[in-house]
């Protein structure tokens, strides 16, 4: 008899749960955040040759690609900083994510522009965000060293940060070699 009763929600536990899926921010919007100041922003192509990628590779960054999108932030054509973009995975989907890296080539901010998992979307929180703020090259970048975990969101946090410490090394390289002015 009981076990008539419990087949309609052992069924009910077999259906798909709804997507979750949230848009925070543009790319555009979310660069006009990052650089208030800035009156203009310049998008360029960053290329990287197998020389860069191997000393990447040799600090432990994987570029995942040879390619990426840079948009310089500028005011009255000086350079502010660079932004960009990129995505990770966090257990399922994937998270979009913007970086706004400083002249100095120390993180600015970091804005998570689109979440689409069910669980771990504290990692837009503004506290665990600001915990980049100020971190750069040499810093350490990895959840349970420099950056905190958050509880139930251990993905999210380890592939956010391990995309913040690639961008940064990225950057860091192209500046190093003369590719970003």
């Amino acid at each position: 008899m009981r076990l008539a009763l419990l087949a309609p929600l052992a069924a009910l536990a077999l259906v798909p749960t709804a997507a979750f899926a949230v848009d925070y921010l543009s790319a555009e919007q979310a660069a006009r955040l990052m650089f208030p100041d800035a009156d203009a922003f310049e998008v360029r192509t960053l290329a990287l040759d197998a020389g860069q990628l191997q000393q990447l590779d040799a600090q432990g960054i994987r570029a995942r690609s040879a390619r990426w999108k840079v948009s310089v932030a500028r005011r009255a054509g000086m350079a502010l900083g660079f932004v960009v973009t990129d995505e990770v995975l966090g257990k399922v989907e994937l998270i979009s994510y913007a970086v706004a890296i400083g002249l100095d080539g120390a993180v600015r901010q970091v804005e998570i522009l689109s979440y689409r998992e069910s669980h771990g979307f504290e990692v837009r929180l503004p506290a665990w965000r600001k915990q980049f703020v100020g971190k750069g090259a040499a810093a350490v970048l990895r959840v349970g060293e420099d950056i905190a975990n958050i509880s139930g969101a251990t993905l999210s946090c380890n592939h956010v940060t391990d995309g913040v410490r690639r961008i940064v090394a990225v950057l860091a390289l192209a500046r190093r070699s003369g590719l970003l002015a």
